[in-house]
């Protein structure tokens, strides 16, 4: 399969307290990438971590 956003179409974000933003990971499920997310926002960093879909682009 050459789409990998088919099969691992939520990313985890964070952004730093300078405003810069960086995919953290993809993964297949929501409910994998929110623990992830929510494992990292708890190390009491500043960055802010979330979860979001990528769009899927029809061919």
């Amino acid at each position: 399969m050459s789409d990998s956003g088919a099969v691992l179409p939520w990313l985890v974000i964070r952004q730093d307290d300078n405003g810069n933003r960086y995919r953290v990971g993809r993964y297949a499920t929501k409910d994998e990438a929110q623990k992830t997310a929510d494992s990292l926002g708890v190390k009491g960093h500043k960055q802010l971590y979330w979860v979001e879909r990528l769009q899927q682009t029809s061919r």
